[in-house]
């Protein structure tokens, strides 16, 4: 007998359309997925040929509105996009899944309430959790699914989080090696970053804070 329960919690994607990015950097395929999850247009930057593949350089990449498409100083979101599609490009083969998390999972209203926390003098993690929220709530399950339509038999993954590889280990990803971002630091992203660093493990080497700012840290992504 069929476990209901159990078949509610598999996590199914489909490819829905494919379709050729040309870019600055060179020729991307755009592609789209559905899933059983939720009700979001997740994403595929696909360069090369990657099916069966093994050590695909990979960036997974949470939604950023502000730092992706406003260029916001807030955060190193839009440079972490950047970055990691450059080097895809200079190795001419990788992947960059899309996903539609933003503000780590609570939303673009919620994290721009959290803005305004962090205004106040609360870093990005004691934002989220006066707001009720987890400091991360994303979910990998539908990403671990996308790499697997995709057929990559392993990863090297574009990221400084550490959890983030660990949990998409424990879904069956197999990562088999971490490449680092590199953020540069400005006056608006100085406190974040290290906020990364000291509450949630992030792997970066900072320069110390010179000022102990009454606004701390200032972002959610």
């Amino acid at each position: 007998m069929t476990n209901n329960k159990q078949d509610e919690r598999l996590v199914h994607v489909e490819e829905v359309v494919r379709t050729r990015l040309p870019t600055a950097l060179g020729e991307f395929a755009l592609v789209l997925f559905s899933n059983n999850r939720d009700d979001k247009d997740h994403l595929a930057l696909v360069m090369g040929e990657v099916a069966g593949q093994e050590q695909v350089l990979t960036r997974v990449h949470s939604e950023c509105l502000t730092g992706d498409l406003l260029g916001s100083q807030r955060c190193d979101c839009g440079e972490q996009l950047q970055q990691a599609l450059a080097q895809i490009a200079a190795e001419g083969q990788g992947v960059l899944l899309y996903l539609r998390q933003e503000g780590r999972g609570i939303g673009l209203l919620e994290k721009l309430r959290a803005y305004n926390l962090q205004d106040q003098g609360y870093d990005t993690v004691d934002a989220n959790l006066i707001l009720g929220h987890q400091a991360d709530s994303r979910d990998y399950s539908v990403c671990a699914a996308m790499l697997g339509c995709l057929e990559l038999k392993s990863i090297r993954l574009l990221t400084n989080n550490p959890s983030k590889i660990n949990r998409l280990i424990s879904l069956g990803v197999d990562v088999v090696d971490r490449v680092p971002l590199t953020p540069t630091v400005n006056e608006n992203n100085a406190r974040y970053l290290h906020t990364k660093v000291e509450r949630m493990n992030h792997l970066l080497n900072l320069p110390e804070l010179k000022d102990e700012p009454d606004a701390a840290d200032v972002n959610t992504d």
